[in-house]
């Protein structure tokens, strides 16, 4: 996931990293055997897995190991204005930058933005299942969730549990406290029954942001990746590592196994063209188009940026 943030993203990142403690020395290893070109291109820090309020073993059980950590992100990092913050399972096919300026569309009262669940309430989980409050007609998926930190922890919010608002931090532990019976995606849920009560503060962001097998094993139900490609692939349901779905996992080890000093075209998307000929007889795979979109628009730019710039208008006669 970082090192597709970093191949296809232009501006310098900081990356905040949580993780168990066994986990640090492997992840300062990794991001320090990458090239120089590529190290260049962002900061990271690393933090353990901390929650400020509550019980810290009932919040690692919520959903899995550190999901609910997401919760706690506007509290811990109390320097940070915003951030993005996104799963593990999930890749950038274009520049981080791309999804950032986001963040300038949100109006006066908005301070995170999400995807929805589902496209379909009639086939969503949630407005098929949830025996809680949820946001919209088919709730939000929190797996790619951008945060402008600074209005959420100035904000107040309403809820089921007084009749004035309550600060974010105030707020986790008594709701789970209340839903915990109720909630079967842990740390999401919470997400969205906050967000029922406080519409006004989410910013919705289409489909192609956070696509999901969901999104095309069914038949192709996010219109906008048709239109726009790909643009943030979410692997939930583990499907990297199995066959279900073998066009996600074909993007995840094209991009594992780049070679970082290789040409991108040749070691990367020729690659997956042919990897994708394999995969048309699936859902999924009917549509590779989808796919590779936005990783041709984004090697485009780059192409252009290094030939047509360094060769410059003067070498041209």
């Amino acid at each position: 996931m970082l090192k597709s943030a970093v191949l296809f993203s232009h501006r310098k990142m900081q990356f905040h990293i949580f993780t168990e403690e066994a986990l640090k020395p492997e992840f300062d290893k990794q991001l320090r055997q990458w090239p120089d070109s590529y190290t260049k291109k962002f900061e990271h820090r690393i933090y353990p897995i901390t929650f400020s309020v509550g019980n810290p073993q009932e919040w690692k059980k919520l959903f899995k190991p550190c999901a609910a950590q997401r919760l706690f992100l506007p509290v811990i990092l109390k320097d940070v204005d915003s951030l993005l913050y996104v799963d593990t399972d999930v890749l950038f096919l274009r520049p981080v930058d791309d999804i950032w300026k986001l963040l300038r569309h949100f109006n006066s009262t908005q301070l995170a933005a999400m995807a929805p669940e589902h496209e379909i309430p009639k086939i969503g989980w949630y407005s098929r299942f949830a025996r809680h409050p949820f946001y919209g007609a088919a709730g939000v998926n929190s797996g790619v969730m951008l945060m402008n930190l600074t209005r959420i922890r100035s904000t107040q919010f309403k809820n089921s549990l007084i009749p004035t608002g309550l600060a974010w931090e105030d707020m986790l532990y008594p709701l789970y406290q209340k839903y915990k019976n109720a909630i079967t995606w842990g740390d999401q849920d919470l997400l969205n029954i906050i967000f029922y009560f406080n519409p006004e503060c989410l910013y919705m962001f289409p489909c192609h942001w956070n696509y999901r097998p969901d999104h095309c094993m069914y038949g192709s139900n996010c219109k906008e990746a048709e239109r726009e490609g790909v643009s943030v692939l979410h692997g939930n349901r583990g499907v990297y590592h199995n066959d279900k779905q073998p066009t996600f996992k074909a993007l995840y080890e094209a991009i594992r196994d780049f070679p970082f000093q290789d040409n991108l075209f040749q070691s990367m998307y020729y690659p997956l063209q042919l990897k994708f000929l394999e995969t048309v007889h699936t859902l999924c795979g009917r549509i590779p188009q989808v796919f590779l979109k936005q990783i041709e628009k984004t090697m485009k730019r780059v192409y252009e940026k290094h030939i047509i710039f360094h060769v410059g208008p003067n070498r041209m006669h």
